[in-house]
Order: structure tokens, then sequence, then C-alpha cells
């Protein structure tokens, strides 16, 4: 799983050139969206992702004792950020986890 680079810049601001390997892939819009997309729970349910490859949000359900409406919105938030994929197959809604280690880059 690679590492994530994620840095927080308000959407009308310039963007900062010349980081390198510390250029952030993934930006937020403020510190306090930052904290709550990659919140200890959120972190762990995407290293529990990585690691269980459950098959279904019901499956992720059971596994982090939070339930499937929840699972989903958080989820879909993520994607929109590039952290997770969502694999809709016949009947089923697969989760892949994009990344588990971020590191965080600041002005």
């Amino acid at each position: 799983m690679k590492r994530c680079v994620v840095g927080v810049r308000r959407a009308d601001a310039p963007v900062a050139e010349g980081r390198g390997q510390y250029a952030p892939t993934v930006w937020f819009p403020s510190m306090a969206t930052m904290a709550a997309v990659l919140s200890e729970d959120n972190r762990a349910m995407l290293r529990l992702i990585h690691e269980r490859k459950p098959k279904s949000l019901t499956e992720l359900a059971e596994l982090t004792g939070r339930q499937v409406p929840n699972l989903s919105r958080t989820l879909r938030m993520m994607e929109g950020y590039g952290l997770v994929a969502i694999e809709k197959n016949a009947r089923e809604t697969q989760p892949i986890a994009l990344a588990t280690e971020f590191l965080v880059v600041l002005d």
C-alpha cells in the first residue's frame, strides 16, 4: 500500500510548487476536514479493508461494528478524496483501500 501525501489548502489558495516527493496528492480544505476524514477510526477502517479485504459493506459492518449507512457515507466521502475505491458487483459493493499510510505536509 502506498503512502498518501496530504496537504491543507483553501480552494482559492495558489498551489505551491517544488516539493518533490512531498508534493501532496490529496488536498483538504481545512485542518478540521482532514482530522475528520483521517480520524483514528477511519484510518483503522482503511487498514482493516486492506488486510481483511471484505467483499461487501455488510461484511465490513460486521468487522467494524459500524452500521452500513454510516459506512456507505464515510466510504463515499473517502472515495471523493481518492483514499478508497468502491467496486460494485452484481449484488455487492466492495471497498478497496487505496492508502493506509499518510504523510501530512503543512506550509
